[in-house]
Formats: C-alpha cells, sequence, structure tokens
C-alpha cells in the first residue's frame, strides 16, 4: 500500500487532485472509490496498473503517477509502462520504458533492423538504445556493440585541441559512456573495450567497414550531412541492427541540410525500417524540461507565424 500511495501518501494527494469528481478513502491494505461513474472506472484502471508497477519492484516517483494519470485521462494504453524491463544496472536498477512513445521505441527496436528515434532532449533516445543493446550483447544476440557520433567541428576546431585524433574526439563522444558506465562496471566495459566487443568512434571512422552482427547506435544523426547517413546506413551487414537517434530541431551543420531531416521521405514504407517519433510527454528528465521545450515550441510557432503574416 505504501508502495502505491506513496510516502506520506504523496501519490495519493497527485491523484486525488487529478480526480475531482471521485472521493478516495485508503484504509489499511483497501482504497474505496466513490463517485462520478466514469472517473471511478479510470481510476479502477489507475489503481490496477500502480499495483501491477509496484508488485515489479519498482518504486512510483510523483512524475510517474502523473503520467499514468494522463494516460487513463486519454483512454491510453497502458501495456508495459513501468513493468517492461530493458535493462537492470550493475546496481540493480531497472531500466524501463517510462512512457508510451518510450515502449513503441524499445518495441520497434526488437522488430526492426533500422530504427530511427526522433525527438526532443531527455525523451531517452539514446539511454533505452545503450540499455537494448547491452542486452542483445549479453545475451549473445550480437557479437559486438558499436556507438557512434558525427563529430561536426572536425574541419575547423578540434585541430586546436591537444592529442592524438581519439583524443580530440573524445569529448564529443562522451555521453555515449556516460550511458553505459550507468549500465555496467567499469571493469566489465573496459574489458569489453580491449576486445573490441565494444567500440565508441566518430562517425568518420565508420566508412568502408562492413558491421556483420553488430548492434550498432548512431547518436546526434541530426548532424549528419546527406552524404554521412548514406554512408552510415549502407555499413549495415548481415545480423546487425542499427539505431539512429536525433532531435531535428537542434541541428549544428551550418549550409547544409541534416541527412536525418532528409531520410524520413527517402527511406519512409520501407519494410524493416521503422520512424517512431518522440515528443515533450516522453521527457523523463527535470520536469523544468519538459517545460524548457514547451518553451521553445511556442517562441517558434509566433516566429513562425509572424513570419508568415510578413
Amino acid at each position: 500500500m505504501v508502495g502505491v500511495l506513496g510516502q506520506y501518501n504523496r501519490n495519493l494527494r497527485v491523484i486525488t487532485s487529478a480526480f475531482s469528481g471521485a472521493r478516495i478513502v485508503a484504509r489499511g491494505d483497501r482504497v474505496r472509490i466513490e463517485g462520478d461513474e466514469e472517473e471511478v472506472a479510470q481510476l479502477e484502471r489507475l489503481f490496477g496498473k500502480l499495483l501491477e508497477v509496484v508488485k515489479g519492484d519498482h518504486v512510483l516517483t510523483p512524475e510517474e503517477v502523473r503520467y499514468l494519470i494522463s494516460q487513463v485521462r486519454n483512454g491510453g494504453n497502458l501495456e508495459g509502462l513501468l513493468t517492461d524491463v530493458v535493462q537492470v544496472t550493475h546496481w540493480g536498477e531497472t531500466i524501463r520504458p517510462k512512457t508510451e512513445g518510450q515502449r513503441r521505441y524499445v518495441e520497434a527496436i526488437h522488430k526492426n533492423d533500422v530504427v530511427f528515434a526522433i525527438g526532443p532532449a531527455g525523451t531517452g533516445k539514446t539511454y533505452l538504445a545503450v540499455a537494448v543493446a547491452l542486452g542483445y550483447l549479453k545475451r549473445g544476440q550480437v557479437k559486438r556493440l558499436v556507438l557512434t557520433r558525427p563529430a561536426v567541428e572536425a574541419g575547423e576546431e578540434l585541430g586546436f585541441l591537444p592529442g592524438d585524433i581519439l583524443q580530440k574526439v573524445n569529448p564529443y563522444l562522451r555521453p555515449l559512456y556516460d550511458a553505459i558506465y550507468d549500465m555496467i562496471p567499469v571493469s566489465e566495459f573496459e574489458k569489453y573495450m580491449a576486445t573490441g566487443r565494444i567500440e565508441i568512434a566518430p562517425l568518420a571512422f565508420m566508412r568502408g567497414r562492413t558491421l556483420n552482427h553488430a548492434f550498432v547506435i548512431l547518436d546526434e544523426a541530426q548532424n549528419t550531412t546527406h552524404t554521412q547517413m548514406k554512408m552510415f546506413l549502407t555499413r549495415l551487414g548481415f545480423g546487425s541492427k542499427a539505431v539512429i537517434t536525433g532531435d531535428v530541431t537542434q541541428v549544428d551543420i551550418e549550409g547544409r541540410p541534416s541527412g536525418l531531416q532528409e531520410v524520413r521521405s527517402i527511406l519512409a514504407g520501407i519494410p524493416g525500417i521503422a520512424f517512431v517519433y518522440l515528443d515533450r510527454r516522453d521527457v523523463v528528465r527535470h520536469p523544468l524540461v519538459k517545460a524548457i521545450i514547451e518553451a521553445y515550441e511556442r517562441s517558434e510557432k509566433k516566429k513562425e507565424t509572424s513570419t508568415k503574416e510578413t
């Protein structure tokens, strides 16, 4: 009951404030719901899901409860949310899809050989891809994991940084290291790197290769050019999967179209290739991140409207 209602009833307060047409009474290990018929039915569905999540040893946060409430209110699908385990970290924490968009994303990776995940920062695009990929690697479904990103400044500013080429591009690959360090011990990661089972490299290093029996992740794909995107996609060999992630609202390359924006029309409708679109509802970072994204969207819409009027 504490798991469902939250410590000091914090989850219960969130639920009560969202359902004004119903009265919720919690006594011992029972919850009694009275009031508006529609809201009672929604609450019954909500509490059933909360109980399922808690039985799966997941500690609910008020933010997760709010998202489940919004799904129930909109008649959304609750299947798999906060219950499907993608990966277990080395300290025992479970990584699970927390939103409907994330659940569709993970499902698409399992069902397709090439998946494009397009959405704003904080939606778990890279993190979930790495989690799924490590699962495939540990179960022997692929022989290696290859993670890559474009280093946008490779033609200019990197030359002024100290060290060899790998040390120069390392700052751009850091987010990929951070995701992996969250999931496996450093010693295990170093062993995988030494044996070539995990490889992290800038996109330029992919040219001329054929990646067989590999799980390949291209991160920050909005910063690829048309040529780079085509080059990456044609690296895929037998028994391999590729996940391409990016945010088309944060393109850093100038004077050239984004390969990620173009590929949506080029590859649309091809079997085995899936496009998953995430939005602010799938943001699972600090609550302010969602507010920031919404503020920028409003600002961009105002600019578009004023441009049209002009």
